[in-house]
């Protein structure tokens, strides 16, 4: 059995499954600490009849910690950065596009500023040096460091994606002079070819390495509490799986797996693969593309909180409307609903629940979409405002799932989420076939409970002429082989996303490959190689 959980502004949801088959599901308000919320939703999961702690395998948890601290700016460790290109890249230092407030956050109220170091070493994009790493320019950085008393430390290098041999040198340089309770973090582990969106996404990384101490050894005591001895996975942006281990290495790679869970979820529930997936939460409605059963993955930049970032995320549009969206149905410009939300005190606030606000969810009641608190407490208003209202919403619905399409070819539309119930039967305008599976509500656990386990490469090839067939076909095994040595189990594994982009402005048939493989997760193995 399984117990997937994933973590949303409003409510945190949990499934217990057995296989394929759903033994039931939770849907309560998240709080203040998200832990508590956790807890919570398991001990209601094991509950169900037949559940016992001891028969769970394995305990998947999408979050919202990490994201949210960034855009807070909140939690975030002071962190330096340290960058291999001299005597290239120094035109712009690392953070320099940064919002101020979020540098300020990462300086610890350092008057110097931003901890940032430009240091010899890296690479061209076929391997050769840029210049020498220079070990005594690095300790000189790491007395610095420790000077500042900063404990998180972000290395990045020119095509380090694609030679990662500078960043594990100075890595093993900085530790040995900064000791062991200094946190480091590789650009190479983390994103891909284009520095300065890499190197950002580093520097995240790195300021929230404490947190993820934190939060991860929070989540593995609520556990404990709960009777279960079984691994935890948090998921990733990509649809997969990371140990709690890695998580704490690398946090930034949960941005955005709530969308993810959802999409995945919403797979799994309508047996669809090919299909836009609508995700309406409390608070925002997520719009994406499923393709092979797995997110459309966002082909360039990315932005978080001002920082633009490459590491993989899924190609998403949202928008400031959900279950918990203001509304106003009288006044200039009416129907209004979004983008400000009652959030988690959604079961307080909304009218069904004895609250004064009106919400999208009191008009999905009084439509008679959905029995959901008292429908007496609405009943009073107007029909045709309500109408005009669930229209509106559905009308913007419609459009962001249009802006996602890459083809006039009709495309069907899976609508998940507690949210979803906004939606009237029938479709969208222009969108006939949309369809609410059974567990809809809950669509974002059970994509967090089937979570598989991946494995990528993202690198720059020189691809001879009448070699590209074989250098594809080492590329797809390294992908495998990196998702067997990531917990999958062999056999399972296949090859579900490859990208080949030609270089034109590069010499000698140059080709940056991106190949993707995801298996089942195989805990035993995954327990194994932790230990070899």
């Amino acid at each position: 059995m399984r117990i997937g959980i994933d973590v949303g502004g409003t409510n945190t949801d949990a499934v217990l499954l057995d296989g394929d088959t759903v033994l039931a599901t939770v849907k309560s308000p998240t709080t203040t600490d998200v832990t508590t919320g956790v807890v919570r939703a398991v001990t209601a999961v094991l509950d169900a009849p037949g559940a016992a702690p001891g028969t769970v395998t394995a305990v998947m948890i999408g979050t919202t910690h990490f994201v949210n601290a960034l855009v807070e700016g909140a939690r975030l460790a002071p962190t330096a950065a340290v960058r291999l290109g001299l005597p290239a890249t120094a035109a712009l230092p690392p953070m320099a596009d940064w919002p101020p407030r979020l540098r300020a956050a990462l300086t610890g109220g350092d008057r110097d500023g931003p901890a940032v170091y430009l240091c010899h070493g890296g690479h061209e994009y076929d391997g050769r040096p840029i210049s020498p790493l220079d070990p005594a320019e690095l300790r000189a950085v790491a007395a610095d460091i420790a000077a500042r008393g900063i404990g998180s430390v972000a290395v990045s290098a020119v095509f380090s994606p694609v030679t990662a041999e500078d960043e594990t040198r100075a890595a093993e340089i900085l530790a040995a002079e900064l000791g062991a309770g200094v946190h480091l973090s590789l650009s190479h582990e983390i994103g891909r070819v284009g520095l300065l969106p890499r190197e950002n996404a580093t520097i995240v990384n790195a300021a929230l390495r404490d947190l993820a101490d934190t939060i991860v050894a929070a989540l593995g005591q609520a556990l404990a509490r709960a009777g279960i001895t079984a691994p935890l996975f948090l998921s990733q942006n990509d649809g997969t799986l990371m140990d709690a281990e890695y998580a704490r290495r690398h946090p930034v790679a949960t941005f955005a797996s709530g969308p993810t869970n959802s999409m995945r979820g919403a797979a799994r529930l309508s047996g669809l693969t090919d299909c836009a997936v609508v995700d309406i939460g409390g608070t925002t409605t997520d719009v994406g593309i499923l393709t092979g059963g797995f997110p459309r993955e966002a082909t360039g930049e990315s932005e978080t909180a001002g920082v633009r970032t490459n590491f993989r995320i899924p190609d998403v549009l949202s928008l400031g409307l959900g279950g918990g969206s203001l509304v106003g149905l009288t006044g200039p410009g009416a129907p209004t609903a979004g983008p400000r939300s009652v959030g988690y005190r959604l079961t307080d606030d909304a009218l069904v629940f004895g609250g004064t606000v009106l919400t999208a969810t009191d008009l999905a009641v009084a439509a008679g979409h959905a029995a959901i608190g008292d429908p007496a407490l609405v009943a009073h208003l107007d029909r045709a405002a309500v109408r005009a209202a669930l229209d509106h919403i559905a009308a913007r619905i419609a459009d962001t799932v249009d802006r996602m399409r890459t083809s006039p070819a009709p495309l069907p539309v899976v609508a998940v989420g507690g949210g979803s119930v906004l939606l009237a039967p029938g479709g969208l305008p222009g969108l006939p076939d949309v369809r609410r599976p059974a567990h809809f509500a809950v669509a974002n656990a059970i994509g967090a409970a089937i979570a598989q386990v991946g494995g990528e490469i993202d690198r720059v090839y020189r691809i001879p002429p009448g070699r590209r067939d074989a250098v594809l076909d080492e590329a797809r095994d390294e992908a495998v082989r990196n998702a067997e040595n990531a917990g999958a189990r062999p056999g399972t594994v296949t090859v579900v996303d490859i990208d080949e982009i030609p270089l034109a402005y590069l010499p000698g048939g140059t080709t940056r490959l991106r190949v993707k493989a995801v298996g089942d997760l195989d805990p035993a193995r995954l327990e194994a190689a932790r230990h070899a």
